[in-house]
């Protein structure tokens, strides 16, 4: 069923029950997992069950966000409303933490919310959690974190019915009285806080061949014997940044000694794909390079920074100090060279007359 799949004494027993459709979702989750880390692949295990593997993900996802909201702790009555039924929604809660997660289903079930719903609160969880401090007003509760959102977004609005509509947001989820009284406050309030701008990032894009240097394997100083030169790896550009590989676990690139690079004390670099930016470049989607200095792990409200986000690198940018560790400023975004007929480029007889 897979190229190497492990002997798993169960195996027909766990593809019939996916297949009949025995049990929970949280015992399918748990199924797929189980077939997926004996060797199985999505694909044979669709093929054999009838799960589509995009589903094997969400109930795997969710099975694990169920099982560690359950070690927290949480009612019997959220407990077995998410063991039967809306593993999409625990899906979405797969970014916060342990006990984040737990208050978040509490809150989920408490208020009855889609899945639409749940992936705004969930955003608005883990923003709520990188503050520095708790807001003047606003406790821990996740309902006075969506409030806080919402408090906050209705202070940016001009318009009254957009206003309007965050302020009944917020005192839908205020959980404390004293959040209750702050989005109050905005009845008669009507003092408006423009949202800050994200800042631009820094980008710049290749202009010219000369700036398109190429890294070469160094054999040592002669005297060198032939097996010297022999045991100099063959080096292969891929890509529109040239970047070289070789045959152990990392690679080289190069990019132009612009002084912000020069400047770096740590830096590294990265592929990204343009829209997948925190602030996606406009135009057709291409492929990026953002260079992080590790060594610059001070915040600062006008940069973009590297954190952490379980065992992902997420690109942010905080308009207020984050409680998360800093990995590394975004130092440089460098875009590819823009080459319109790159085999007339490498022809060197053709001249222009």
């Amino acid at each position: 069923m897979t190229e190497t799949p492990q002997e798993l004494p169960n195996a027909d027993e766990l593809l019939l029950s996916l297949r009949r459709k025995q049990g929970s979702w949280v015992e399918w989750g748990q199924a797929c997992q189980t077939l997926q880390k004996a060797g199985y692949t999505p694909q044979a295990i669709f093929e054999a069950t009838g799960f589509e593997p995009i589903h094997q993900n969400q109930i795997i996802v969710a099975s694990q966000v169920y099982d560690s909201m359950l070690k927290v702790g949480v009612s019997d009555a959220v407990r077995s409303h998410f063991g039967h039924k809306a593993s999409d929604i625990l899906y979405e809660l797969r970014v916060l933490s342990q006990s984040e997660r737990a208050a978040a289903a509490e809150l989920v079930f408490e208020k009855g919310l889609d899945t639409d719903e749940v992936h705004e609160v969930a955003r608005a969880l883990k923003d709520y959690s990188r503050l520095s401090k708790l807001p003047e007003g606003f406790t821990a509760h996740p309902g006075d974190a969506i409030a806080f959102q919402a408090w906050k977004t209705a202070k940016e609005k001009t318009d009254l019915q957009e206003r309007s509509r965050y302020i009944a947001r917020g005192l839908k989820f205020a959980h404390s009285e004293t959040a209750r009284r702050e989005i109050e406050s905005l009845l008669t309030d009507f003092t408006v806080t423009p949202k800050r701008p994200a800042p631009r990032l820094p980008v710049y894009r290749l202009e010219s061949d000369e700036q398109l240097p190429r890294i070469l394997p160094v054999a040592g100083k002669l005297p060198l014997t032939v097996a010297d030169l022999h045991a100099v790896p063959m080096t292969e550009e891929t890509g529109a940044f040239a970047i070289v590989q070789f045959s152990g676990t990392g690679a080289w690139m190069t990019v132009p000694g612009w002084q912000v690079i020069r400047s770096a004390d740590d830096p590294v670099a990265i592929l990204c794909d343009s829209n997948r930016l925190p602030t996606p470049l406009p135009g057709t989607t291409e492929e990026v390079i953002v260079v992080l200095d590790r060594a610059q792990r001070d915040w600062e409200a006008d940069s973009y920074f590297a954190i952490a986000n379980g065992e992902q690198i997420e690109l942010q940018w905080f308009e207020e100090a984050p409680t998360v560790p800093l990995l590394g400023r975004v130092i440089l975004v460098m875009r590819p060279r823009k080459v319109l007929d790159e085999a007339y480029s490498t022809e060197l007889w053709q001249l222009d007359e």
